[in-house]
């Protein structure tokens, strides 16, 4: 026989889950309890629940590797719903286990509005935003329990699951079995060959495209994906949830495109007659806000695990399937691929041509331009650092302009994208690679939602350093109010109420070595000494704050009052229609056609 608690402990081990984020309280107290008794899980103690959520999730998108997370009842629950729906939004597998009111409190026909003092129905709660979650109400049923979530979190579309265990169903003994994990049900299913229609697609488009998603990460296929590329020398763009996929070097890799993306690939996509998207869901942010508008004048091939995320009206051929299987059999086929058309390889090859940021992005008068700066810092990262970001600042300029390596890895929260994520990834990359430096960008605003985990890096020794962009608050939204209201400004810096602290002496209080960053002729200097430095440092770049995020694709207000959404390749600042046109292949479009410039 063996108690509950021990048995979750024992599963854990059993499955190399060697790391499990959370915070103690008295309802998961008995598992806390058995996890240190028995030594071989590691318990990152964070600081608030949504951050413990958020670093499994980064601990998965670094390594790869299943770790899970233990909350209490009520607000210990709760308070990680959150980082659940980050990772539910992007497909993150990884398993939540709560402790709760005792079984005979929280039976189903109870009509109380909580049980007890902190007991809540939150399998209920959070079953829309999990693959699975259940409330074990019989101390024999724990143990199918946690082979379900940890299956089901890993097959299919991944994604968190949830058990929860009350806390007088942790100190039952049950007799323990064996563990029937089938871990061959991980492996993806053979499915029929589609790859004819794929080649065929492909022999008879003058102008071809491949996109490349998070589906190819998740499915652990970046390999393979990068050696079907080079064999065929297709053109290649990538998602920023997939960023990392290909160095930016490689010949075949001309960027990534979207609302906030890089306006030569915004051309190359609009121009393709051909776009194979493997491992991406085509979200608005890819796309732009009027589906009718993207590749007016060419096919969709869709390769994506879940066949409800593609909008079928606009896709010519989904294939439902593990990206894994339809690159196996695209590789096995790839020399029935024909040389690609020179004339489009040379379009393509035209992104050099085409400045990045194509406004003045020099900085000067005391600020740092965060484009200008991130360029620059992306020549001192190692080989293999992992970045994690927060949003704004953070997620635009980073993932517009740095420029990464074959072996380096970036992410953030894309789907739900919330504040706070940037401190709170970081602390889970660094937890499951901790041989390699993690460098978390964020902004002064985003790293108020979670700065307390800031303490978890030092706590736990993490390879972690912090670069803080200040802005002065919330620069996007204030950029929106200025768009709307005519730059009546609210809540979003320190002159409208939004109050953030002196972080050169905050910081230092918390253990950090700080350095700051006004003037670009410094540049070179401190961001060595601050990569250099041997125990866990911050930089602060000050920023402009009114400095803006361009080029982006903007609404453009008619004169009844409603707003154009224009083409992803008509981005801002807009060049004329005579260059436009130059830089069309296809049709321009009557939108374009419709803004005044």
């Amino acid at each position: 026989m063996v108690k509950v608690s021990d048995l979750v402990a024992e599963f854990l081990k059993e499955n190399e889950i060697k790391t499990i984020f959370g915070i103690i309280g008295s309802a998961n107290s008995h598992i806390f309890n058995s996890i240190d008794e028995l030594g071989y899980t590691k318990i990152i103690n964070t600081h608030h629940e949504q951050a413990a959520v958020m670093a499994m999730g980064a601990h998965y998108r670094a390594s790869g590797k299943i770790s899970a997370v233990i909350v209490t009842a009520g607000a210990g629950a709760t308070n990680a719903i959150t980082g659940v729906v980050s990772n539910w939004a992007d497909s993150i597998p990884g398993i939540i286990i709560s402790g709760n009111e005792s079984t005979e409190h929280i039976k189903e026909h109870s009509k109380l509005r909580m049980y007890g003092t902190q007991g809540l129905n939150i399998t209920k709660m959070v079953k829309d935003v999990t693959k699975y979650s259940h409330c074990v109400m019989h101390e024999n049923t724990v143990q199918n329990q946690l082979e379900s979530c940890l299956l089901l979190s890993q097959i299919g579309r991944k994604g968190p699951t949830w058990l929860d265990i009350p806390f007088n169903i942790q100190s039952k003994m049950v007799e323990k079995r064996p563990w029937t994990i089938n871990n061959n049900l991980l492996n993806p299913t053979s499915l029929p060959d589609n790859t004819n229609k794929i080649i065929k697609a492909i022999n008879e488009a003058e102008r071809p495209l491949v996109l490349g998603g998070n589906g190819i990460r998740l499915s652990n296929s970046k390999d393979k994906f990068n050696e079907f590329i080079n064999k065929t020398n297709l053109p290649t763009t990538l998602t920023w949830s997939g960023i990392d996929l290909m160095s930016d070097d490689n010949p075949n890799y001309f960027g990534r495109f979207g609302l906030y993306g890089q306006r030569s690939a915004n051309y190359i996509v609009q121009n393709c007659d051909l776009l194979v998207v493997l491992g991406s869901r085509l979200a608005l942010p890819q796309t732009g806000y009027d589906w009718d508008e993207f590749i007016r004048e060419g096919k969709i091939i869709c390769v994506d695990i879940d066949e409800l995320q593609a909008p079928k009206e606009h896709i010519d051929l989904h294939i439902k399937s593990d990206v894994s299987i339809v690159l196996d059999q695209l590789l096995d086929n790839v020399y029935d691929i024909e040389p690609i058309d020179e004339s489009w390889l040379n379009y393509c090859n035209r992104k050099n041509d085409i400045r990045l940021i194509d406004y003045d992005i020099h900085s000067n008068n005391g600020y740092i331009n965060s484009y200008q700066f991130i360029d620059r810092l992306s020549d001192y990262l190692k080989d293999d650092h992992i970045i994690v970001t927060d949003m704004g600042t953070a997620l635009l300029s980073g993932h517009q302009a740095v420029k990464l390596k074959e072996n380096q890895q970036m992410f953030t929260s894309l789907g739900l994208g919330e504040m706070g994520y940037g401190i709170a990834g970081a602390v889970g990359a660094s937890a499951a690679c901790p041989d390699k430096d993690v460098l978390c960008l964020n902004c002064d605003g985003g790293i108020m939602m979670n700065l307390q985990e800031l303490h978890t890096v030092i706590e736990n020794g993490l390879n972690v350093k912090v670069i803080i962009f200040n802005n002065d608050g919330y620069l996007m939204i204030k950029h929106t109010q200025k768009m709307l209201f005519d730059g009546n400004y609210v809540s979003v810096d320190g002159d409208t109420g939004i109050g953030l602290p002196n972080f050169s002496k905050l910081l230092p209080a918390l253990g950090y070595e700080y350095f700051e960053l006004k003037e670009w002729e410094e540049v070179n200097k401190t961001i060595t000494q601050f990569l250099k430095h041997p125990t866990h440092s911050v930089l602060e770049v000050f920023m402009d704050p009114n400095q803006g995020f361009l080029p982006k694709v903007k609404g453009v207000p008619r004169e009844d009052g409603s707003i154009l959404a224009p083409p992803i390749e008509d981005m801002s600042p807009l060049v004329s229609l005579d260059k436009l046109k130059g830089e069309m292949v296809v049709e321009i479009s009557k939108k374009s056609k419709e803004i005044k410039r």
